[in-house]
């Protein structure tokens, strides 16, 4: 009997933490979804997040959902490396083929890995993007950090990235500063595709932007997914962008994972108390 074919995952996160503060198990102990709370109440530091476990397939969406505070966005920026975590073991597996934990790297081989292995698009532009540079120069930046050193190749480049994303290519020697919000972020998601990463990280991707805007921007996310077959980790509080990105959901609270489940399965039938007050509301 032939077996089924499991590919390996992309991303590996094991037991990944962040306290803010001095902490011991007491601290672990005393925190979390079953205190209603993520601060220790003795010494006042916060778990934003602890005991955070997943994998993520190739070509693999990945939600995780919660509300403000919850720990969703610690845990992308401690994959990111924009946060140092506190302790756990992240895998990619076009690094050393997954044999390394990236979080015992420097800074320096941390840094490198967003220019070709990781990609972030954060919620606001002005984290992602040099708003005084134009659409152009913003993703020339990973392209020549990458290597490149051809002008005409370069230029091309960003243009099919710029007309993949819908941005005009006439806009191409525009200051990213005089773009909408919108077309802000557009740029911002041609800039993280410049050098084909294996993961894409998007933070509250939609966030602040007009409804009309943030469905345009959720069409071009998912359509650019499914068409280069990335696995994506999509960070939202909006249950209209992880039900539109996503397969997969975890759902946290107070720095937990409190439910692991198909998005679907989520929406439908939650088995979590607060995943079940999360739904309930957002149906409102």
């Amino acid at each position: 009997m032939t077996g089924i074919f499991v590919p390996e995952p992309v991303v590996q996160v094991r037991n990944l933490g962040k306290v803010y503060g001095p902490f011991s198990d007491e601290t672990i102990s005393r925190t979390g979804s079953s205190f209603g709370s993520a601060r220790d109440a003795v010494i006042g530091s916060i778990v934003a997040a602890w005991d955070i476990s997943f994998d993520v397939q190739p070509g693999e969406a990945l939600g995780i959902v919660g509300e403000s505070g919850s720990g969703k966005s610690t845990v992308l920026r401690c994959i990111a490396g924009d946060v140092e975590a506190t302790t756990g073991d992240i895998r990619l597996a076009n690094v050393d083929e997954g044999k390394v934990n990236i979080l015992d790297f420097d800074a320096s081989r941390r840094r490198r890995l967003r220019i070709d292995q990781l990609s972030v698009v954060y919620q606001d532009p002005a984290e992602g993007l040099s708003l005084g540079i134009t659409a152009g120069g913003n993703i020339a930046d990973p392209l020549t950090a990458a290597g490149w050193r051809n002008y005409s190749a370069i230029r091309t480049r960003a243009k099919e990235l710029l007309n993949r994303t819908e941005v005009p290519i006439d806009r191409i020697d525009d200051l990213v500063r005089t773009f909408s919000g919108g077309m802000r972020q557009r740029v911002q998601i041609a800039r993280a595709l410049a050098n084909n990463p294996g993961v894409i990280l998007l933070d509250e991707p939609t966030t602040g932007l007009d409804a009309s805007v943030a469905s345009g921007v959720l069409d071009l996310i998912r359509s650019l997914l499914e068409e280069l077959n990335i696995a994506a980790i999509v960070v939202s509080h909006d249950f209209r962008v992880i039900e539109m990105l996503t397969e997969r959901c975890l759902v946290m609270h107070h720095g937990r994972i409190v439910e692991n489940t198909l998005t679907d399965q989520l929406l439908e039938d939650p088995q979590h108390p607060y995943s079940q007050e999360l739904i309930a509301a957002a149906r409102t």
